[in-house]
């Protein structure tokens, strides 16, 4: 792994993402969560405020250095208690059924079997729990997908691997999850980096 992508790409990542302007987004797709988390792509910790006092612990996967230190820095003003037990997404170091629900916000764009992950996440999900997802992703408006399809192989060799045309609602659905709410909408920015996908989507007993 290079010099950029290792130190100098997550701490552009973080300073997107951090943005103000996903606040709000933040805050609806936390809201509900419950009991034991497991946040993958848990990065610098953004979501960590948001987190409301019925999460008793998270379980967070994150495979960037720079971003667990980063993170480590937020948790002094926070009383969720966090452990980190992971890498990688695509294959968590938890037991099945272990978790009450899943959270992942701007990391389906990123992590390289977006699938795989999703199948973890389905796994690890209590029977009724719930997975929240916050994501930018495809538009539907032809010329802005256009865009995105264009500007998507700098994207990612700028952003460690960020896809802008992948389909978050798509994604959840193939992994078995069943849609329980979901809000599509342009955030303030450039359009092809913009449009967000806000869902809950739950585990239903089999």
């Amino acid at each position: 792994m290079g010099l950029y992508r290792r130190q100098i790409a997550p701490r552009l990542i973080n300073r997107v993402c951090a943005s103000a302007l996903f606040d709000q987004d933040r805050s609806l797709v936390c809201a509900a969560l419950v009991g034991a988390v497991v946040e993958v792509g848990f990065g610098a910790g953004n979501n960590l405020r948001f987190y409301p006092p019925t999460v008793s612990k998270v379980y967070a996967v994150e495979p960037s250095e720079v971003s667990r230190r980063e993170a480590t820095k937020r948790f002094a003003n926070s009383t969720t208690p966090v452990e980190f037990v992971g890498l990688d997404g695509q294959s968590l170091e938890l037991a099945d059924a272990s978790c009450d629900a899943a959270l992942i916000t701007f990391s389906l764009c990123t992590i390289d079997d977006p699938a795989a992950a999703l199948r973890e996440l389905h796994r690890v999900v209590r029977p009724g729990g719930r997975l929240h997802v916050l994501e930018h992703g495809r538009s539907p408006d032809a010329n802005v997908a256009a865009w995105q399809r264009r500007l998507e192989p700098l994207e990612i060799a700028l952003a460690d691997g960020c896809h802008l045309t992948r389909d978050p609602v798509a994604l959840v659905l193939d992994a078995g999850f069943v849609m329980v709410s979901l809000d599509q909408h342009y955030a303030k920015g450039p359009k092809p980096w913009a449009y967000l996908t806000r869902t809950v989507v739950e585990r239903v007993a089999t």
